[in-house]
């Protein structure tokens, strides 16, 4: 589960506290872009976080079925089609376009990994059903967590695009502005 400590130094910790979109009228417009990105960058983490997830849990669905089934085909060899099967199934959600990149893309493999330490989903086959049961309710478990913290964060970008959008609308931040200070950053 992901929690969020209040105080905490941890990303998720800030962008989710009451604080993170408390006033956002008294800040400055680059202030709240900034708040917006740090959001948009935790919403790409948790983003890619729920993917692993995701794949994990086809994984063990697809054993799960093979068994059921009587399948004779080993799920390492149909791994191409089971992952495809879910890229490329109707979105479902608050799905946003991602323009950038995770963060923090080895811990979040690190933990996931971590979820079910003892069920090496390298070889499903040789995992018993009950192992599989387990695992399978696991992952499940922690992509329920991760959406709702997901949810959470896209809530904070909502607010913090809100703020910006008013701003344009009463005047009191200008496009001619923005573009100006995108000419005069130094090329990355």
């Amino acid at each position: 589960m992901i929690e969020v400590r209040p105080g905490g130094r941890r990303r998720i910790d800030r962008v989710l506290s009451p604080d993170y979109v408390a006033d956002l009228d008294r800040l400055d417009l680059d202030e709240v872009r900034a708040r917006r990105d740090d959001a948009a960058q935790e919403e790409t983490d948790l983003s890619y976080l729920r993917r692993l997830l995701h794949g994990r849990i086809d994984i063990v669905k697809a054993e799960l079925k093979r068994r059921a089934e009587g399948g004779s085909v080993a799920v390492v060899d149909q791994l191409a089609t089971i992952l495809a099967d879910n890229a490329v199934a109707p979105a479902t959600g608050s799905g946003r376009h991602q323009t950038m990149e995770p963060s923090r893309a080895e811990a979040h493999r690190r933990h996931v990994e971590a979820l079910v330490s003892d069920a090496d989903l390298s070889d499903v086959v040789s995992l018993p059903d009950d192992r599989l049961d387990l695992a399978l309710r696991t992952y499940a478990a922690e992509e329920a967590s991760v959406s709702q913290r997901r949810r959470e964060v896209q809530a904070v970008m909502d607010l913090l695009n809100d703020e910006i959008g008013s701003r344009y609308r009463a005047g009191r931040a200008s496009v001619d502005d923005l573009l100006a200070a995108e000419r005069a950053r130094p090329a990355e």
